[in-house]
């Protein structure tokens, strides 16, 4: 499998951060408006409607409060089509107004990696600007965190 890992600083406290990661039947209107259009959760189950009709299945694994950790797979409707794919995010303090985003992405077939990895990056980036502007951070607290950010993203075949 391929391991991608993706980091990014958020001008928001940790529990800002994780209290929009766990709430995973409002993906729509909390972390990605406008690139998905509608989220249904059914049990341990999430459907993510994106605007052009697509859905995605995704199993949430698990929601640790403590750990401040979010596990899923997505099991129908990826793309691109991967014939597994493991994801979490974890949030960790970064300084005193900041979290840091760590989203680790486990897929197959290997040869998807870089496009999973680009995906992630813009993924990250739009997560960023809707929780820093919900959490109603200032431009400049907002853009500092961005730029402190040791953000990346590294793709690793195990």
């Amino acid at each position: 499998m391929a391991s991608v890992r993706h980091e990014i600083v958020i001008g928001a406290s940790p529990g800002q951060v994780w209290d929009v990661l766990r709430d995973v039947g409002a993906v729509h209107e909390r972390l990605l408006p406008g690139r998905v259009a509608g989220t249904r959760v059914e049990g341990d189950e999430r459907f993510l409607t994106f605007p052009d009709g697509h859905v995605i299945r995704e199993l949430v694994i698990a929601v640790d409060d403590e750990a401040r950790r979010l596990a899923y797979a997505v099991v129908e409707g990826a793309r691109p089509p991967v014939e597994r794919h493991h994801a979490t995010f974890e949030v960790r303090p970064e300084g005193e107004d900041a979290a840091r985003l760590v989203w680790i992405t486990d897929v197959l077939p290997h040869a998807h990696a870089p496009e999973i990895r680009v995906r992630m990056e813009r993924g990250a980036e739009e997560m960023r600007r809707a929780i820093e502007a919900a959490s109603g951070a200032t431009p400049e607290a907002a853009s500092g965190a961005a730029l402190g950010a040791a953000s990346g993203a590294t793709v690793e075949r195990v």
